[in-house]
């Protein structure tokens, strides 16, 4: 991916996974790429892959079960 540069990474990543999620590439209850996923596929550091995952389930895009990953909520907001 290239970046833009007057925007920070993690928020370029976290519009790529919310598109993913709205068009239905990840539905409901599917597991979303882990940090290393992110990391691997966007060449980003742990810090800005947790950030990412951290703002979607702020966001009530995703939802993280211990021990098992992080998956698309059920009925994700709309906006």
């Amino acid at each position: 991916m290239d970046f833009a540069a007057d925007r920070p990474r993690w928020r370029q990543v976290h519009e790529v996974i919310v598109e993913r999620i709205r068009s239905g590439a990840y539905p409901p209850r599917s597991r979303v790429p882990s940090t290393v996923g992110l990391m691997g596929e966007f060449g980003i550091a742990n810090v800005t892959a947790q950030k990412v995952l951290r703002q979607l389930r702020t966001d009530g895009l995703i939802y993280t079960e211990q021990g098992m990953g992080s998956f698309v909520s059920d009925e994700p907001p709309n906006s």
